[in-house]
């Protein structure tokens, strides 16, 4: 019985993917704003935890803020991990 080994190059999103997934996050984390600012506002005349509108739109806001921390979290580790990819000397050889 013999086994076959296979070897998979790491394939490392490029840094315009990120930079692009960020802005997209960002934008997402804008209309999610706005759509919770836009349901508080309408229904803002029954200020009750039995208001449904007004509880969805204050979960559309803390929502956003969640979206637009976890987008830029992702391009902080991206940099940090290009900033601290060692550089391999090849002229002491």
């Amino acid at each position: 019985m013999t086994t076959k080994t296979a070897t998979i190059s790491q394939v490392q999103p490029s840094k315009s993917d990120v930079k692009r997934l960020v802005k997209a996050m960002t934008a997402i984390a804008w209309a999610v704003l706005s759509i919770g600012v836009l349901l508080c506002a309408v229904n803002l005349s029954h200020f009750s935890d039995q208001n449904v509108g007004l509880m969805v739109g204050i979960g559309f806001l803390i929502g956003s803020v969640h979206i637009y921390v976890i987008g830029t979290a992702i391009g902080l580790v991206h940099a940090r991990l290009h900033q601290e990819t060692p550089k391999i000397d090849q002229g002491d050889e």
